[in-house]
């Protein structure tokens, strides 16, 4: 049967293009289906949105071809600092260091801003003949009856041997193939900006536990720092809608002045928290990746770095099935990428839960009991660097492109 791809991937934001650049690797063609139009996403202009890249992931992206272009625009993260702390009194002293001088790889992760990755992987998916990229577009139906297609709101079909999902927590490639989910909410919205400050911030991310959630501090080039702020969602609503001097005013005692005198560097952003598991991750001639598969808490700044693995083992899978001459569709194939996923999967959904519904609270004896653990955490060498590495993607199973090799 002829196929217009091998692959459909519904969804373009970065893990979606990401598989199609790794299968292109393998030979295996694909069209990435995105809703947004190119322009929405090429734009210049600084917006705050940044990710925390893991070591892996980094590796990941250099065995795509990508980092080389993007390693000026990125800043790594040598130490990471966690602390209780309450608004108006500033950050307790640190429970929690790493150091990335402890690492022989290096440093544990870089941040890197939204506009720089999405341009980097548009390009080279433009560049790439294996792969076809429909922007502005949307699809309404699919099927998976001896082969996989789609129907496109404007009345095309595309038609593969495989359908992927990449397209987000409410991903409707999961509906329509009856996938339903496991999850709740936490009662909390995250507020995402980026600020500048007078003081370097020396590449150190910090982490404040405060009552009504964590607030993430992640170094940027520069003076200049992402911020991960979880608030109650009635007080997210109101800070979001109010102004940006009102929103610093809130900020500010938060933050605290260790960095200086700090403002806005951008658009705010908010999305509500919330843990959202597939049932399954793969289902007859489908597969889904990233946060189709699973939506977790930010407290570890795992999201992308999980897709990414993702995306990593099922390239992988799809690529050896296809040079032993397998249909990469085939039940026993996607039953290897499901198996491979699945227990990282929960392992990091129930951390993040569990991190997230110790320190998002203000009990006098969970705090003592907790700052307790997490400092011995930190005061034993082989623990600590133990919690460095998962931190940083090197420890399991890890597919071949994220341990910088191609397929």
């Amino acid at each position: 049967m002829t196929h217009d791809a091998d692959i459909l991937i519904v969804g373009g934001g970065l893990n979606g293009p990401c598989l199609a650049l790794a299968c292109a690797q393998a030979g295996l063609s694909s069209i990435v289906i995105d809703t947004l139009p190119v322009a929405a996403q090429m734009g210049a202009d600084f917006d705050g949105r940044s990710y925390a890249l893991a070591l892996a992931s980094v590796r990941m992206l250099s065995a795509l071809g990508l980092w080389e272009g993007l390693r000026d625009h990125a800043q790594p993260i040598h130490q990471i600092k966690a602390s209780d702390g309450r608004a108006g009194e500033g950050a307790a002293p640190f429970f929690l260091h790493f150091d990335s001088a402890e690492l022989e790889e290096g440093p544990m992760g870089h941040m890197l801003e939204d506009r720089f990755l999405r341009r980097a992987v548009l390009d080279a998916m433009k560049d790439q003949p294996l792969i076809t990229h429909r922007p502005g577009a949307t699809v309404m139906a699919q099927a998976t009856d001896g082969a996989a297609s789609v129907t496109l709101t404007d009345g095309a079909v595309l038609t593969g041997r495989i359908l992927v999902g990449a397209d987000g927590r409410k991903s409707g490639t999961a509906a329509r193939a009856g996938i339903r989910r496991t999850g709740w909410d936490y009662g909390q919205t995250a507020l995402v900006c980026a600020i500048a400050h007078e003081e370097p911030h020396d590449g150190i991310a910090h982490q404040f536990f405060m009552p009504p959630g964590p607030l993430a501090i992640l170094p940027l080039p520069g003076n200049r720092s992402s911020i991960v702020w979880s608030e109650t969602h009635a007080d997210a609503r109101r800070l979001i809608a109010g102004s940006d001097a009102a929103f610093l005013d809130h900020l500010r005692p938060r933050f605290g002045d260790f960095l200086g005198e700090i403002s806005l560097a951008g658009q705010r952003y908010s999305y509500p928290l919330n843990l959202t598991i597939a049932n399954a991750f793969v289902a007859d001639r489908l597969a889904l990746v990233g946060d189709a598969a699973h939506g977790v808490h930010p407290i570890a700044g795992q999201g992308l770095n999980l897709g990414l693995r993702d995306v990593g083992a099922l390239a992988e899978v799809l690529a050896d099935a296809a040079r032993r001459g397998e249909d990469i569709a085939a039940p026993d194939v996607l039953a290897r990428y499901q198996s491979w996923r699945r227990f990282d999967t929960a392992a990091l959904a129930l951390a993040t839960d569990g991190v997230n519904r110790l320190f998002s609270n203000d009990n006098p004896a969970l705090r003592l009991i907790r700052d307790i653990g997490m400092g011995a955490v930190s005061a034993v060498p082989a623990l600590r660097r133990a919690f460095m590495r998962e931190a940083a993607g090197l420890t399991g199973d890890v597919p071949r492109l994220l341990q910088g090799r191609t397929l």
